[in-house]
């Protein structure tokens, strides 16, 4: 038989959505918000040669710029006031997360729950201030050596630390307010927007490689093809899960006995989501963009650094090793920071609940993590699969980086995400319209019985 949810879930059509006013609210204001975000997207930063700067890009598209570009919805491409992006803030959280696992004080603030969480927020808000700071300042003076800056100094620094990290903090409040007010996780939304907006003409592009002849006609359908296969594997995965059977026993209330009842545990297949692909790329590309901000060119390239590009080059078979590892090596990082057994199976020990066969307490939290770090090598080779295969065809036929396994990633995995939250306000909204009627009948037959 299907549940109630299950149910509900069976009734939901365009009419119920129609009657939800609440949901319609919070989606046109993430609309709303997602359309400020694009329009930043393209207000230029003062001070630039413009077509200098395009110049140094096409040099750079290849590198973590070409990565940037990628996150950021074109903005590092137009040079524009959200050419930092999230991504510091993303730093931050990350760094953030690693602290409370092994500051103790930091620990203890987790544990305090709402406002414990606040102040973390708080320390999170001025780490992106930190690093986007140093980065904004990086960039300045990466421009000033390349020579794409009109008047050059320390009025072009300030005002471009400035301008950029205001556009990172605004970035911030505004995932942050559709988080809070719209529908979705904000933050990933303005990612997911940066990338959709590219998408057509990503794909324009590679249609006109192939009307060209730039790339052969069977090259460009197996390109499309395994992109939509890439989509179909993304939503399987993303949606596994390893379901650990929890039992409650029976308990005494007062005079009156409960039975006892089941649960599940979710261990999802891919728990550290998208970061691993995005801190692996990020960092094996940083000695290609040291070396393309390096004045002079390749040949006055110290002997280490031109040995590093020269077998670090996108495509080269050391490079998709390092990747490869660097994925793996990041998941289970990034798993082991989100997620932590012995915390989980105290919990079920506090609520009574076991795992049938596993002693509560040390035994089930090692058990946990037995089962999770199984999962994990399964979601680790199957994120090393889905961004390792798309990074051959960019390198090897030069596609554009918005069809990388990255890109489809994040597109997919923040659709699903969002749909989701969009159910679950039409699931509420259907609920409460039921429980309603109950009370509405139930009422009606109380009062045929004083008749």
């Amino acid at each position: 038989m299907a549940s109630a949810a299950e149910q509900l879930a069976s009734n939901l059509s365009f009419s119920s959505f129609s009657k939800a006013d609440e949901l319609k609210k919070r989606l046109w204001f993430t609309l709303g918000a997602l359309i400020v975000y694009r329009l930043g997207t393209y207000i230029p930063l003062p001070g630039i040669n413009f077509s200098a700067y395009a110049q140094l890009f096409q040099g750079q598209a290849g590198g973590i710029g070409g990565l940037l570009n990628v996150f950021n919805g074109g903005a590092v491409e137009r040079l524009a006031i959200f050419a930092l992006g999230i991504m510091p803030y993303i730093s931050a959280s990350i760094i953030m997360q690693l602290m409370t696992s092994v500051v103790p004080s930091l620990e203890q603030l987790k544990k305090e729950g709402e406002q414990g969480r606040k102040v973390i927020n708080q320390y999170t808000r001025y780490g992106t201030v930190i690093l986007g700071t140093l980065q904004a300042y990086g960039i300045a003076v990466g421009l000033e050596a390349s020579n794409v800056v009109a008047d050059p100094g320390w009025f072009f620094r300030v005002s471009t630390v400035l301008t950029l990290v205001g556009g990172t903090m605004f970035l911030m409040w505004l995932g942050e307010q559709i988080t809070a007010r719209g529908i979705g996780n904000g933050i990933s939304l303005i990612i997911f927007a940066g990338i959709v907006a590219a998408m057509p003409s990503a794909i324009a592009q590679l249609l006109e490689q192939g009307r060209t002849g730039a790339i052969s006609t069977a090259t460009m359908l197996t390109v499309l093809v395994v992109a939509v296969a890439l989509v179909f594997l993304i939503v399987f995965v993303e949606r596994a899960q390893r379901k650990l059977l929890i039992q409650y026993p029976k308990r005494q209330v007062g005079n009156k006995m409960f039975e006892g009842n089941s649960s599940h545990l979710p261990l999802k297949l891919n728990t550290a989501g998208v970061i691993p692909a995005i801190f692996a790329s990020s960092l094996l590309l940083l000695p290609l963009t040291a070396a393309g901000f390096t004045s002079g060119g390749e040949s006055n390239l110290p002997d280490w650094l031109a040995f590093v590009v020269s077998y670090l080059g996108r495509g080269q078979p050391m490079y998709l090793i390092l990747f490869g590892a660097l994925i793996a090596f990041f998941a289970f990082f990034y798993t082991a920071i989100v997620f932590n057994p012995k915390e989980t199976a105290d919990n079920l020990k506090n609520q009574g609940g076991f795992i049938p066969g596993v002693r509560p307490g040390e035994r089930t939290a090692e058990h946990i993590d037995y089962v999770l770090t199984r999962i994990t090598v399964v979601g680790a080779i199957y994120l090393v699969f889905v961004c390792l295969v798309p990074e051959v065809f960019m390198s090897n036929v030069g596609i554009s980086a918005f069809l990388g396994g990255t890109s489809l990633l994040i597109m997919v995995s923040v659709t699903m995400d969002t749909v989701a939250q969009v159910q679950g306000h039409l699931l509420a909204q259907q609920y409460e319209g039921l429980m309603k009627n109950q009370k509405l009948r139930g009422g009606k037959r109380k009062g045929s019985r004083r008749k």
